[in-house]
């Protein structure tokens, strides 16, 4: 069992690491470029190709769907609560306990312990996660929200375009399958390297509220995970897909959006990078539970 999650764990310290030994160094990296890839080209191919040629029951792909939105309103739930209660405020901290990292870190660490199968469910519970996020999490944060936000992610039309083969008989041309596969594989390994370059770049805030609210992330995250799977009835990979998504770190992209927002960006970065550390320092014990 050792040997299993050495493997597993292994390559994601590996590409973070260089990441944020590459910052450290103090070569330059086009953070926005990369994120623009990323976000444009990379996982929207990641997302179709996964999808699209799926041999999952597609009552799992479901599942996983229910499992994110019933996950976001969990956290919301209880991360609000627990906000109000210390009377710290909630557009600055509501995001980072609602918002675990499923890109970076959740689906990497699914693809290594479960397989393709593995990938193909992480990729649908952080489709429908991310779609909620950059909707409803960006409008709380920032206090508006425009239905032109929608348009410009593509990862819908990717969805979209996936479901289009998966629920049919249409077959995925040969060309748009290793065209997006290659793409699309470009997604994780930029994932990390970019999770190592912004952990390098963020400099704590208030350490004793970083570290409450990141014991509170992960272990919400664990007891959210594993009582959904639970009560949805799931087992296998589908059951360690859930548990390892919901109790990630929480996201970079929450000290982006309290920098761009000016909500308390220096402590939201704080609780990030406590999370991050503290979540990574769990995750042999994560992965002997799930496996």
């Amino acid at each position: 069992m050792f040997s299993e999650i050495f493997s597993i764990l292994a390559p994601v310290f590996v590409c973070v690491g260089i990441g944020y030994g590459w910052s450290k160094s103090g070569r330059a990296f086009d953070t926005p470029m990369v994120t623009t890839i990323v976000t444009y080209f990379a996982t929207p191919s990641l997302v179709f190709y996964a999808l699209s040629k799926v041999e999952l029951d597609t009552s799992m792909l479901w599942d996983m769907g229910i499992a994110a939105l019933a996950a976001n309103v969990a956290f919301a739930v209880i991360g609000g609560i627990i906000l109000a209660i210390f009377g710290l405020p909630q557009r600055a901290f509501l995001q980072a306990l609602t918002w675990p990292n499923v890109g970076n870190v959740g689906l990497p660490l699914c693809l290594l312990a479960f397989g393709d199968e593995g990938l193909a469910l992480a990729v649908a519970f952080f489709t429908v996660y991310v779609v909620l996020q950059l909707t409803v999490g960006v409008a709380f944060v920032s206090g508006s929200f425009t239905p032109k936000s929608l348009i410009k992610m593509p990862i819908i039309p990717a969805t979209i375009l996936a479901s289009l083969f998966l629920f049919t008989d249409l077959t995925v041309p040969e060309w748009l399958f290793n065209t997006t596969k290659l793409v699309g594989d470009l997604t994780i390994p930029l994932m990390l390297f970019t999770l190592g370059v912004s952990l390098a770049s963020l400099q704590v805030g208030s350490l004793k509220t970083a570290f409450g609210l990141s014991v509170l992330r992960l272990g919400m995250g664990f007891g959210v995970g594993v009582g959904l799977a639970y009560i949805l009835g799931l087992s296998g990979p589908a059951a360690g897909v859930v548990i390892l998504q919901c109790a990630m770190p929480a996201a970079v992209f929450c000290y982006l959006f309290a920098q761009l927002y000016d909500q308390r960006p220096q402590e939201v970065a704080g609780l990030v990078i406590v999370s991050t550390f503290m979540g990574f320092a769990a995750l042999p014990a994560l992965l002997w539970y799930v496996l």
